[in-house]
């Protein structure tokens, strides 16, 4: 099928569920796992994904090839990029959806680089989404106590755009627990205030119940990345114990990639 954009699925649904890809596994498994629940997925690749595979492009060319044969809608994200010029790369190579970070810088300047992010990305017919300041984790303006306030995020909605925000609200970036305890008041505040749709990140950190009431409460896109890899570690690992004589990948990373599509099959079902 062809690609959609995060848009197309939040009018279909009151929720995007998106999972962040590493390496090809990550894509295979996620595709494998929404098309069992039956649901729409946003694939995302960070600028630090690209980063570890020496360029974009191996792993956005066939994380997008697999998102085509898919049957279900898949829309194809950039998270979490710092770089204009990446973003430009992710638009000519189809990415549906960029995520511009340019959170660490000051305010008028986030504005201006996001706004101009935004006019490009439209003209491709692509979905955007930015931020405030960096969720917590990232060690920038969102540490874990910090929240976006409700008034600087129309604002700033405003001033550039943007057709998502990603907001500070008590969840933290690669935790391997999960118990952030989201501000649920402040998520409904936002939602009643900010004219686009709201997006958590760090909800690897965010207890199944707790993701509920924040999709309850106004968030519309959920993501997800720590998580799934620390599913797909375990089974890998499981893997390596049982047989120490084991060399071929394949023989470790097919339980991981199972591992995974099995998690991402059941989140869909929460994140619904």
């Amino acid at each position: 099928m062809p690609l959609v954009t995060t848009d197309r699925i939040l009018a279909e649904r009151r929720v995007a569920a998106a999972f962040n890809v590493i390496q090809l596994e990550h894509a295979e498994a996620i595709v494998a796992g929404a098309e069992s629940a039956a649901s729409p997925v946003v694939l995302q690749i960070s600028e630090n994904a690209a980063k570890y595979h020496g360029a974009l492009a191996p792993i956005a060319l066939a994380s997008r090839r697999i998102a085509e044969t898919a049957n279900i809608d898949v829309a194809l994200h950039l998270d979490h990029a710092e770089s204009e010029a990446l973003v430009r790369e992710a638009l000519r190579l189809g990415f549906t959806s960029v995520m511009f970070d340019a959170a660490t810088s000051p305010y008028d300047e986030n504005v201006s680089r996001t706004a101009q992010m935004v006019a490009e990305a439209h003209e491709h017919g692509a979905w955007v989404e930015a931020e405030l300041g960096e969720i917590g984790g990232k060690d920038g303006a969102h540490a874990p106590g910090v929240r976006t306030d409700p008034d600087e995020a129309v604002a700033f909605v405003e001033a550039t755009g943007v057709d998502a925000l990603a907001v500070a609200v008590g969840s933290s970036h690669a935790m391997t627990s999960r118990d952030a305890a989201l501000d649920l008041d402040l998520i409904a505040s936002l939602r009643e205030a900010v004219p686009v749709p709201l997006v958590l990140h760090g909800s690897s950190g965010v207890a199944d119940a707790d993701i509920r009431r924040a999709i309850d409460a106004g968030m519309r896109k959920i993501n997800v990345s720590t998580h799934l890899n620390s599913i797909m570690t375990a089974a890998v690992r499981d893997a390596l114990a049982s047989n120490e004589r084991l060399v071929d990948p394949r023989k470790y990373l097919a339980p991981g990639r199972d591992a995974v599509a099995r998690e991402v099959t059941r989140l869909c079902e929460v994140i619904s």
